[in-house]
């Protein structure tokens, strides 16, 4: 075959290796954890690649740990990563920040290889120390862990190891990581309840550049997408729903976080802005039947957009702006737009959206604020008495007691009327 010189560069791109774990079929064949994270540490060997986990249950008795450049790719609804049943024990004897094992008063339920997590609870503080490891070795009582725990785990501060893990997770700064297509099952009845700061079907840390698309993260006992300090999230169709805690958690100093066509449905906040994030995006979401606020923003959120959304029947609030401690703290120049914000509150006061605290720049605008009959939702906007510069523009508000509560001018009437009899 003659050689075309029309065409010599150097063909310097590589391809991505394709690797395929399976139930019965694949490159790697398994049901479980270690079969998923075989598949991924073998890509990060070669710099990255894409996991194809083809369709099945896969029990996760430990996180599958991501790597830096990763795809992890389901084959859809099918392929569930469902966490395994959980149990709990306390210490029964105290252990030092440089010990690697602990004894424990019942063994049973903890193997080899399962994730982890030990805590105990300083008195009179409420902090609570938390360790996460992997179990390398059960010796009667002694459980082994895969290295020394940095923190004390002593006995008078109620220690205790439990079999809780996320079900994707990384260590810090791992980054430029892409998941899709598949759902992620907490068992929550199966499970004790753990904070989001901790755990969550997702858990990152010091991590950035993630896309997930077309995943579902259900029934854990927790968040069910946490991500802390982590820049450029972008989330694409995906589902949070019937966690026990937040749908969707941009932790604090999370910048640029994006969620687009997503829904998070019966946990018990939609969307939780933390603390810190700023120029986020939620687009075309719905936050609905949630058991306490659909849309949540406080701490220094600033300068984040909520465009085009649905945010019905959650029941306290529709969308809260926090209060903080101080105005610095609190969450200005955030933007609703062409939003419908209906039926929320009904279980307390019967608010779409209340901005509380010090609150600066709100703009609410072009947005369809409404009950649609049950007297739930009583008031479309209240407006909190510290606040200042909020925008209301183009809105349409049907069939409430109250459209826009101006606790502001309520203040200053107050105000002037002390200043009067004063006089």
């Amino acid at each position: 075959m003659p050689i075309d010189f029309r065409d010599n560069r150097p063909m310097t791109d590589r391809q991505e290796m394709v690797l395929r774990v399976g139930q019965g079929e694949g490159d790697i064949q398994g049901r479980d954890d270690k079969a998923l994270q075989a598949g991924a540490d073998y890509l990060h060997r070669l710099g990255g690649g894409v996991l194809h986990i083809l369709p099945g249950v896969y029990t996760m008795q430990n996180a599958l740990y991501l790597h830096p450049n990763l795809t992890v790719r389901g084959s859809g609804p099918e392929t569930v990563l469902k966490k395994a049943a959980g149990v709990v024990t306390r210490l029964v004897r105290d252990s030092d920040w440089y010990e690697a094992r602990v004894e424990v008063e019942d063994p049973g339920g903890f193997a080899v290889g399962c994730g982890v997590m030990l805590r105990s609870y300083k008195d009179g503080t409420g902090r609570m120390e938390v360790v996460k490891d992997t179990v390398t070795a059960v010796e009667g009582n002694v459980i082994s862990l895969s290295r020394r725990m940095i923190k004390n785990m002593w006995l008078d501060e109620k220690a205790t190891i439990a079999a809780i893990f996320p079900i994707l997770t990384a260590g810090e700064l791992v980054n430029d990581v892409q998941v899709e297509d598949l759902v992620l099952d907490g068992n929550r009845e199966e499970n004790e309840e753990i904070n989001g700061n901790y755990s969550g079907a997702v858990f990152l840390q010091q991590c950035h550049r993630y896309t997930f698309r077309n995943v579902t993260a259900q029934n854990y006992n927790g968040d069910g997408f946490s991500f802390q300090i982590c820049d450029d999230f972008r989330f694409e169709n995906c589902i949070s729903q019937n966690n026990a805690n937040l749908g969707f958690h941009p932790g604090s100093g999370s910048q640029r976080p994006v969620f687009r066509d997503c829904a998070s449905l019966g946990n018990s906040q939609g969307i939780f802005f933390c603390w810190g994030v700023s120029d986020g995006l939620a687009e075309d979401c719905v936050c609905s039947d949630n058991l306490d606020y659909g849309i949540s923003i406080g701490h220094r959120d600033t300068d984040n957009r909520i465009v085009g959304c649905a945010v019905e029947r959650n029941h306290k609030v529709g969308v809260l702006f926090r209060e903080g401690k101080s105005g610095f703290r609190d969450p200005h120049r955030n933007v609703i737009e062409e939003t419908v914000i209906r039926d929320n509150g009904f279980e307390a006061e019967g608010v779409g959206v209340d901005i509380r605290g010090e609150t600066r720049d709100v703009e609410i605008r072009t947005c369809r604020i409404e009950d649609s009959g049950e007297g739930g939702q009583k008031v479309g906007v209240r407006i909190g008495a510290k606040t200042n510069g909020t925008k209301l523009e183009g809105n349409l508000f049907n069939d409430l007691e109250t459209d826009v509560e101006n606790l502001k001018e309520g203040a200053q009437k107050k105000e002037a009327e002390n200043l009067r009899t004063a006089v």
